[in-house]
Parts: structure tokens; sequence; C-alpha cells
């Protein structure tokens, strides 16, 4: 890094989501100027980032005049899009990648750090994939590695890619994992398939550290998580946390979605059953980060799940 571009701001796209806002926050804190790419200014999470420091700039990742002006000055940028869940077959989270990474290429943007998904890239030689049993998820997967694969060979002169597992805040409200009552867990997720967990600061951590030491991070491709349990262990700390027994349930699709699960959820859970995911804590830990356990997570947010917000 640069003396003068040690001092220029990171973009940071997401920035009033989960992972963007993490993020954000986790740099403000270490003294490191951000720029927090937005939609609504005006919005609550972002007026309460420019409360923190951030400079807001209003755009919109399928817009690449924006985003050409949103890079233009930084030293480095995160890079997080999701898919359209309404269309979850379409192009929205590619354009929106692939805008992103080219223009900040193209401005002479130091680093790229990028937030992906575990074992995006690994997917094709998972069990069932081959003959088609994952049809319904291949395009997230194929358009999450197709994005992995621009950001490496964009020319960045560093760059990381965090691949993270099953977030812990799958948990929290709106609860879509306690079905329509709210008040049990509500999944086809089986009670030995162990989870991936990851705490959504953990993945702001990961990135600050990136973004703090840009060369020990270059070309590390962090498969990431803060725990690993078992449905089972993750029912009896999410008991111990809300106040409310929970089981782990064994249900199938027809009886998760019946009982609320949304069914665009089916097909990649069910695949968690089979394949699981590759993230582990260990990765993060030989890095030196710290890591959020999921009784330390679930303590924290334990009034904010929806049982224990129901009484």
């Amino acid at each position: 890094m640069t003396t003068a571009s040690a001092h220029a701001p990171v973009l940071v796209t997401g920035a009033t989501g989960k992972q963007g806002g993490a993020t954000a926050r986790a740099l403000l804190a270490q003294g490191i100027p951000v720029r927090a790419l937005v939609r609504d200014p005006g919005s609550e999470r972002a007026r309460a980032l420019a409360e923190l420091g951030a400079q807001l700039v209003t755009g919109d990742l399928r817009d690449r005049d924006a985003v050409a002006r949103a890079v233009d000055g930084v030293r480095a940028v995160f890079s997080v899009q999701m898919p359209d869940l309404a269309d979850l077959q379409g192009d929205a989270e590619w354009v929106c990648g692939r805008n992103l990474i080219d223009a900040a290429a193209e401005a002479g943007v130091e680093q790229l750090v990028h937030t992906s998904v575990s074992g995006a890239g690994q997917h094709r030689e998972e069990p069932g994939w081959a003959e088609g049993r994952w049809k319904a998820v291949e395009h997230y997967y194929e358009t999450k590695t197709a994005l992995q694969d621009r950001g490496r060979d964009a020319g960045f002169r560093y760059w990381t890619l965090l691949k993270p597992g099953f977030f812990m805040e799958n948990f929290l409200e709106p609860g879509f994992m306690f079905g329509s009552d709210g008040r049990r867990l509500v999944t086809v997720l089986k009670p030995d398939t162990v989870l991936k967990l990851i705490a959504v600061q953990d993945i702001g951590h990961a990135a600050a550290a990136a973004f703090a030491d840009p060369e020990r991070f270059h070309g590390v491709e962090l498969e990431l998580a803060s725990d690993e349990l078992t449905m089972t262990e993750v029912a009896a700390v999410l008991s111990r946390a809300s106040g409310t027994e929970l089981a782990a349930p064994d249900m199938t699709v027809e009886e998760a979605i019946a009982a609320g699960m949304p069914p665009v959820f089916s097909v990649s859970y069910d695949r968690l059953n089979v394949v699981g995911q590759p993230a582990s804590p260990r990765y993060a830990l030989a890095l030196g980060l710290s890591v959020t356990g999921f009784e330390e997570w679930a303590r924290e947010h334990g009034a904010a799940l929806p049982p224990a917000r129901q009484g």
C-alpha cells in the first residue's frame, strides 16, 4: 500500500445490510475512512453510519456510471452482492458484481475484498451435483463462482475472498427459521446436520483485518465460520438463550413448508444435509482472527430471538 493510498477511504457496498454494515463499523472503529455506497442516504441505517463517521455516497450497483463515481479516489473496495430472491434465475447479482469489480479495476483501486459463500468453486465436485440433484441452486453457485473468478483475474494489486457459512443472524427476526407461529424451529435441516455458523460481526472483522494488512491477506480464500454445531446442539443453545424449550426438527420438505419454511430454502437446506460446507473456525483462527462462539452470540441476542420476543 502506498503512503498516499493509506489515507484514502475504503468503499463499502451493501453498507446498510448485514455484511457491509458489519464491515463499515469494524473499519470505522479502527479509524479507517469509509465511503459507504447507499441507495437511500436518508434511511435509518444510512444515517447511523454517517453518525459514526462514514461518508455516504448515493448510488446503485446496477448503474455503472454511479459505481464509477463511487470508486473514484478510494484505495480499496468491499464487494458484496445478493441474488434477487424474487428472481433466483435472474442476472441481478452478476450485473452488480461485474459492474463493481470492473469499475474498481479500471479506476486503479489497489485492493478488493469480495464476500461470496462457503463452497463456491468446489460445488461441482459435490455428491449429487453432476446428477442434477441441486439444480435449483446451480445458478446461485455458478454466479458466486463467476464473480470470484472475475475478482481474482481483474488485476487488483491485492485481493481476498471471504466465503462465509450459515449466518447466525438467520435465527433472529424476521425469524424464518421459526416457522409461521414463531415458536418452534422449522426447517428441513436434520438434527445431526452440522452447521458451519458465522456471526456477521466476524465477517466485518475479517474484512477489516484484510484492509489493514493487504499483503498478508493477498490471495487468501477464507472459508469463514465462527462455530460448528449440529442442529440438535443449536436448538439446545437457543433454548438456553431464549428461555423457551426448542427441539431440532426432523421434517420432510412438505411438512416444513406447511409449517412456514419459505420454499426458496428447501433445496439449499436439504443440500446442507448431504454436502455440508467446508467453512471452519480453524481457518480464521490460523490467520489470527477472533471468532464468536454460538453460545456467546445467542446470549447477546437472546432477547431478539422470536420465541423470547413472544414470551
